[in-house]
């Protein structure tokens, strides 16, 4: 009788999971592992509302993988240790693990290869649609610039999403620990795991999506980045759905699919672009904590930006118009290193994703694959376009809820200004002052 483990890690799925897949069809009998690594901790990532989701995400895989037959073993340690340990246990023929595409997941690997040798199978596609390495120009590694890598993608063959497995034999006897628990910061959060993510998908036809996935206050984006940051839905068969529905909205929903793959193809080339500028940038930072507190919380004087950071602080969400808004003001209005706000958003961020939120961070802050690193996202056009009547400022700021209209947006100017709200940390006028009126940013991206 043969038996494989499964290490589960951004994959907590059972639809369309390549290393459960194989696992189940090479084996008897199947363990399914996930490892708390304290080194995540160590380095940060395990922020509270991610460690809340995650938790829950865990728990109903567990009961996935009861119905199925199964059950999720739980240990604690680092994780290729507390693998090798339980092949050992359990005389495995092989283990099973997704490919990952940041520094950590790579060295894990490698930690893996040199304790299981050539036990070890390690799955491509499973956190794409289109594995990282799947698609790259003739004379480097990956693309630098989205739209050539768009037209790649495009064209990149891409399998046929993987069935669950009809049942499964986990060995009884084994010993784990319990699953985790946490408590979140935010004072709600999307509900976890697989079932929760697959019926937000059915019920959220995105018909519209491709005109109001801007619109601040219609908030019509797909609130799908959480379970795609944990792998509760697959982005090959996600890609694969939204293009069967056709459509403007599908067609502008798969492309922030493809913007994600985008930047895990960048992060998977270059992981020190997690914590070093793609692109050096000439001159160095503005350093000033009090300027930093005040966007921090959202006391900035700029409503549309103050919104943003505290529908953040609130929720643990954001929307991603409102990223890029916040994230510019940081980076090209008050000229922070975009370091300590890519760190602020993680902290509070239910899909806070290293690959997206550095490199979104880094092409708002001039230093990433922005082929125009002078770009300024001015917070008052963008209030104008995005936010028109105000509706998300009077949400997330409700000191400014009585001022009318655009009014709101511009409360320095009014007679009937709060005398709590902050006067603008800078001038108002020289916060765009590199925006050609002409100029459009482009569509936002999956943070």
């Amino acid at each position: 009788m043969t038996l494989a483990v499964v290490l589960f890690t951004q994959d907590l799925r059972l639809h369309d999971n390549p290393a459960l897949y194989a696992a189940r069809a090479g084996a008897d009998q199947v363990v399914p592992l996930f490892v708390t690594d304290p080194a995540i901790a160590a380095a940060g990532f395990a922020a509270p509302n991610r460690a809340a989701f995650l938790a829950g995400c865990l728990a109903d895989l567990d009961a996935a993988l009861r119905r199925a037959g199964g059950r999720l073993l739980v240990r604690e340690g680092d994780t290729a240790e507390q693998t090798a340990k339980l092949a050992a246990e359990t005389g495995a023929a092989t283990v099973h693990v997704a490919a990952g595409v940041s520094g950590y997941a790579r060295r894990r690997e490698q930690r893996l290869r040199r304790a299981l040798g050539d036990r070890l199978r390690v799955h491509e596609g499973s956190l794409t649609a289109v594995p990282p390495g799947a698609v790259h120009p003739a004379d480097r590694d990956h693309y630098a610039v989205f739209t050539p890598y768009h037209r790649a993608w495009q064209q990149a063959p891409r399998r046929t999403p993987l069935p669950p497995p009809r049942a499964l034999h986990t060995p009884e006897g084994l010993r784990g620990a319990p699953l985790p628990t946490a408590t979140p910061t935010a004072r709600s959060l999307p509900d976890p795991g697989e079932g929760a993510a697959r019926r937000a998908w059915q019920h959220w036809h995105g018909d519209r999506y491709a005109d109001l996935h801007d619109d601040l206050a219609a908030d019509g984006t797909s609130h799908l980045s959480p379970y795609l940051h944990f792998g509760c839905l697959s982005a090959n068969e996600l890609a694969q759905l939204a293009e069967r529905r056709g459509g403007p909205g599908a067609e502008a929903f798969v492309r922030q699919l493809v913007w994600r793959d985008f930047h895990h193809q960048v992060l998977a080339a270059r992981p020190d672009t997690a914590h070093a500028d793609y692109r050096p940038r000439k001159g160095g930072w503005h350093r000033d904590a009090r300027e930093f507190e005040a966007w921090r919380d959202g006391r900035t004087g700029f409503p549309i930006v103050d919104a943003g950071m505290r529908q953040l602080a609130e929720t643990g969400w954001m929307h991603n118009r409102a990223r890029l808004i916040t994230a510019s003001f940081l980076a090209k209005s008050l000229h922070q290193d975009w370091r300590p706000g890519a760190a602020h958003f993680l902290h509070h961020l239910v899909d806070g994703d290293l690959a997206n939120n550095q490199l979104n961070w880094q092409w708002v802050a001039g230093t990433g694959t922005d082929t125009r690193p002078n770009r300024v996202l001015n917070p008052l056009t963008q209030a104008d376009r995005y936010d028109p009547d105000g509706a998300y400022v009077r949400r997330w700021v409700p000191e400014l809820a009585d001022l009318p209209g655009r009014e709101i947006h511009r409360p320095w100017r009014s007679p009937h200004r709060p005398a709590d709200y902050p006067d603008p940390l800078i001038a108002p006028e020289t916060t765009g002052h590199r925006v050609r009126a002409s100029l459009r940013p482009p569509e936002d991206t999956l943070f």
